[in-house]
């Protein structure tokens, strides 16, 4: 223990040492690393406000080279990730928008390596924190590696790349102290988003059920970018990528995510090893938003702005193909974490736009690889290996594994027959779109890029009334873990201009002064394919919990447990012990989880089997009975069968209404009118079908929950 001088501890030698290494910026101007000041800090040097970022930019690449290579040996962002291998199949030939060759033949599987990942937590921090998910897919294709690097949220934070290191520096742990992990909740981040007004849009999303998914198989992923397609008579347009979940789009609620992070932490990963070990093979096709060179300005938008989505309803989405994930890997870190994704690691017919976060994405990738990945030769790790040849003359570098006979490393060279020789394009050689460009060298961002709150207002407006009042509930919970009132009051005022209705609740909940009178944006377009809830439905890989204590009825078994796998449902039972439940047909059924360790928030359902001996020792169960009415707290689907009604009401499942029986008989049981919960006296095709129904409806929001 330090010994104290005047109430305060007494300096070491120690900090006395570190005293000299500390610099305190207050007051300060802003400099580089060589101590030139610095007139500008939010813009890189561009020729022309929309035009490409400039290679000279000394200012932006310092500033992203030292964000680049400020962790070893874990990723700087999306260090958590899980990832599986699969392939990809075109549905018809692409000929007409691009030339790339993996996009021509249905017959052909193009291998692909998928990684997810949460961005903001270190690789130890759990699944199911509420934050925006990485959706990265390497293609492994004859012309070479191609990386479509995206997210689970079609926005970004920013609009430029040179505030990329202020973001995450403002959403990491604070630097003080090292709080919190893997969260956004936190005075840091909310400074930075009400000073950073451009982040307005894809914090709505990060407030929404999108930042919760109930698993990376049911996430949509989007190429954020603009990117261009070209096709072999050089035609371009422009394209926005997207992954469609077969399964669709799900999420959790925030209670039961907190829950899982704590039950089990692995929740994502686990799900995903287990559904490709099952055989449950997840699926997501790709689709393409297209626009015309000559339609660039047509929009009240700019199509540029990586802040900004192309609603589906004006730019459809054109589903090309479709990615399949069959294999988990053999070694996580030979392939889950030695993997290099790069956005600019693309094949003939894509090309890139100049969206100015995507310039700067070109720019860090290779730089963040070169640290991360032990040198310039990360490319001849095997699972980042390319299936098409490789020759060139860069031969050497850390861990260099090909060994290349001959005296000559240069291009142009005689001595070698001036081997290897580039490629025409003729012969699949890569050509950049040749775009014409003209423009002063400034620091700017285009007029275009202004307006900071349309899309916000548009999403928000295009939610169902059960996700609007997620996000509310998000803000009050974000914003009660801020400790700077003034933060908190420029957050009420700054989303006051996105929907003042959602500013004043959150205002009340936070003892922040209401907001002013404020003219939110006029949306004057709703988008209902942003709502999750116009997503595909599906009972397809759900897991239900089977709750039961001793012998098992044989025949109710069967007859509920064969529909349920019929629908593609996994039945698992949870008990007070693990082994083998008896069944009174001479039988016996498996226990796959105790209830000490299984929760209801780990399953999408709980089936409350019958039989008066077993339905008692669960009710004696204080676990079993909060199993139940988690899940119903929850919105989850819940069915019981005969005596297993009973465990519903000490669990709190709504009230049964009478039909003339006892409410505990086993034989004419009361029927419960909530919202997914199914109750027979008897297994029988009804039951089984309207089971099936309420777990494919994930969710059942019209549940009065107390």
């Amino acid at each position: 223990m330090a010994k104290k001088e005047n109430g305060k501890p007494k300096k070491t030698v120690k900090d006395e040492q570190l005293k000299q290494f500390t610099v305190d910026a207050t007051g300060q101007k802003l400099t580089t690393n060589q101590g030139l000041r610095m007139a500008e800090d939010e813009f890189s040097l561009k020729a022309g406000e929309r035009g490409p970022t400039l290679l000279e930019d000394f200012h932006f690449r310092e500033k992203m080279t030292h964000f680049d290579h400020e962790r070893i040996p874990e990723r700087v962002v999306h260090a958590r990730g899980f990832g599986a291998h699969g392939y990809f199949q075109v549905y018809e030939p692409q000929a007409e928008i691009t030339k790339a060759g993996f996009l021509q033949d249905p017959s052909v599987k193009t291998p692909v390596f998928v990684r997810f990942s949460t961005v903001a937590g270190s690789r130890g921090s759990a699944d199911t924190v509420r934050d925006v998910r990485g959706f990265a897919v390497k293609f492994y294709t004859e012309e070479g590696n191609y990386d479509l690097v995206g997210n689970n949220i079609p926005v970004f934070f920013i609009q430029d790349a040179i505030k990329f290191p202020d973001f995450v520096h403002a959403v990491k742990p604070e630097p003080h102290n090292e709080v919190p992990q893997a969260q956004s909740a936190h005075d840091t981040f909310w400074d930075f988003v009400t000073t950073n007004t451009e982040a307005a849009h894809m914090v709505m999303w990060a407030m929404s059920d999108r930042a919760l998914p109930r698993s990376f198989r049911m996430m949509e992923g989007f190429g954020v970018n603009t990117f261009r397609l070209v096709n072999a008579d050089g035609v371009a347009r422009f394209v926005k990528f997207h992954w469609k979940p077969v399964l669709g789009v799900h999420s959790t609620v925030w209670d039961e995510t907190q829950k899982i992070a704590g039950k089990d932490p692995d929740f994502h990963r686990r799900d995903l090893w287990d559904a490709i070990e099952q055989g449950n093979f997840p699926e997501w096709e790709l689709g393409v938003q297209l626009i015309e060179e000559d339609e660039e300005f047509n929009f009240d938008f700019d199509i540029l702005d990586p802040t900004k989505l192309w609603p589906e309803e004006l730019v459809p989405v054109r589903l090309i193909g479709k990615m399949t994930l069959n294999r988990n890997t053999d070694n996580f870190f030979a392939e889950t974490e030695q993997v290099a994704f790069h956005p600019g690691h693309v094949v003939p017919g894509i090309d890139f736009s100049n969206d100015p976060l995507l310039q700067g994405r070109l720019f860090s990738y290779t730089d963040t690889q070169l640290k991360r990945v032990g040198g310039p030769n990360f490319h001849e790790l095997p699972i980042n290996r390319p299936v098409a040849p490789v020759h060139n003359n860069q031969r050497d570098g850390m861990a260099r594994m090909t060994i290349n006979p001959g005296q000559v490393a240069y291009h142009k060279n005689g001595i070698a027959g001036n081997d290897p020789a580039p490629a025409p394009e003729s012969e699949g050689g890569y050509k950049h779109y040749e775009e014409k460009v003209e423009g002063r060298k400034v620091r700017a961002r285009s007029d275009s890029f202004k307006d900071h709150f349309g899309q916000a207002a548009m999403f928000y407006q295009s939610l169902s009334e059960v996700e609007q009042l997620h996000i509310i509930k998000a803000f009050q919970f974000e914003l009660s873990k801020v400790m700077n009132k003034d933060v908190r009051q420029r957050t009420v005022d700054v989303f006051a201009q996105v929907d003042p209705g959602l500013a004043a609740q959150l205002a009340d909940a936070i003892g922040a002064l209401p907001p002013a009178d404020t003219a939110p944006p006029a949306v004057t377009m709703r988008s209902p394919a942003l709502s999750i809830m116009n997503k595909a439905k599906s009972a397809q890989t759900r897991k239900v919990a089977v709750l039961t204590a001793k012998t098992f009825a044989d025949a109710e078994l069967k007859k509920v447990l064969a529909p349920l796998a019929a629908a593609g449902v996994t039945a698992e039972l949870v008990s007070t012990k693990l082994g083998f439940l008896p069944t009174d047909a001479d039988g016996q059924v498996e226990v796959m989880h105790h209830l000490e360790s299984a929760d209801s928030v780990l399953f999408d359902a709980v089936y409350v089997a019958g039989g008066r001996e077993s339905v008692d020792a669960l009710l004696a169960q204080p676990l079993a009975v909060d199993f139940v009415r988690q899940a119903y707290r929850h919105y989850k689907p819940i069915a019981a069968i005969g005596e297993g009604a009973d465990l519903l009401t000490p669990a709190g499942v709504g009230a049964p209404t009478p039909v003339g029986a006892k409410a505990t008989g086993s034989v004419n049981q009361p029927a419960w009118n909530e919202p997914g919960v199914v109750v027979a006296a008897a297994p029988d095709e009804a039951f089984a079908k309207s089971f099936v129904e309420a777990i494919a409806a994930h969710r059942h929001w019209t549940r009065k929950v107390q």
